[in-house]
């Protein structure tokens, strides 16, 4: 089969496609004939090298967390059948024709591929900072990132909480903001006047998608560090802010969240907004735009683009 494969760390130009062997499915796992990988901003550091003691992927290596598509062979004891759509966690990269993976849920009917696939990661990160910062209903959470495709899943999780969200975004994304029901603010300098100038009494939460700035800003803000949460910027712990990897959910719970989140975007609830596909020649350019921080919702990799 062919594969998007990395030797070697560094830049977008390590990762070639290559003719790999196709995987087998282990007990408890399915493999699924890939429809649709999502590309995430792990994707580009892990092929960096910059997560080593956190990921330490074995080269030669296939990126891709999040993988969609039909199962086409299942193991021992899976609770998948040939044929069943599903999406979910890939098991040794979903940048290939074939991926294997032991966490799914089931597709609902009416979902694209692409929307699908754009759901495991941000709907279980959105839901797990907001479940962490403690948000209520009736209260103010500034997400940093709100146009981005764990930020715009955010602010949908959040409004239907009964927050009200401020999210910040360059003026280009700002309509989209608007549609999802956040008031939209730019970023950069100035940040503090502008969010003061929408919400005088201040915010009761921040949730930094972005990884781009304003923390300090945020700081100021919340007049303190607590309730402030990033899942991009790991250097915020030096300034006593929580950054946020990985949950502490089972896997069945996991999945769970992830059927429900999928159901709600059948239902029109839940929307996923599709920044671009590429096919797998050009997951290069994938991985760049993603590096870029200026992707507008969800980039999405498919063996046939």
């Amino acid at each position: 089969m062919q594969a998007v494969v990395f030797e070697e760390f560094g830049g977008p130009e390590v990762l070639k496609v290559q003719e790999v062997p196709e995987p087998q499915a282990g007990p408890g796992q399915v493999r699924i004939k890939v429809r649709a990988a999502g590309v995430n901003p792990i994707d580009f550091k892990v092929r960096r090298g910059w997560t080593k003691g956190f990921i330490d992927p074995v080269l030669p290596a296939v990126p891709g967390l999040e993988v969609a598509g039909v199962v086409d062979q299942a193991g021992a004891g899976a609770d998948f059948a040939v044929g069943d759509e599903v999406v979910g966690w890939s098991d040794g990269g979903a940048y290939a024709e074939y991926a294997i993976a032991g966490n799914v849920a089931r597709k609902p009917a009416g979902v694209s591929w692409e929307q699908a696939v754009g759901v495991p990661v941000a709907g279980e990160t959105a839901q797990r900072v907001l479940d962490l910062l403690g948000v209520k209903s009736g209260e103010t959470i500034l997400i940093h990132g709100g146009a981005g495709a764990v930020g715009s899943v955010a602010v949908q999780l959040a409004k239907a909480a009964g927050l009200t969200v401020i999210g910040t975004a360059s003026p280009a994304n700002h309509d989209y903001l608007r549609s999802l029901g956040a008031v939209p603010v730019e970023y950069g300098e100035g940040l503090l006047e502008r969010v003061r100038a929408v919400a005088p009494d201040g915010v009761d939460a921040v949730f930094d998608t972005a990884g781009q700035g304003g923390l300090q800003e945020s700081i100021e803000l919340r007049g303190g560090t607590e309730q402030i949460v990033t899942i991009a910027d790991f250097g915020a712990t030096e300034l006593g802010i929580e950054a946020s990897a990985a949950g502490t959910a089972t896997p069945a719970e996991v999945r769970a969240a992830l059927g429900a989140q999928l159901q709600a975007v059948a239902d029109g609830t839940l929307t996923i907004r599709i920044a671009e596909t590429f096919d797998l020649a050009d997951a290069a350019k994938a991985q760049e735009l993603s590096e870029s921080g200026h992707a507008r919702g969800k980039i999405v990799v498919v063996p046939q683009a």
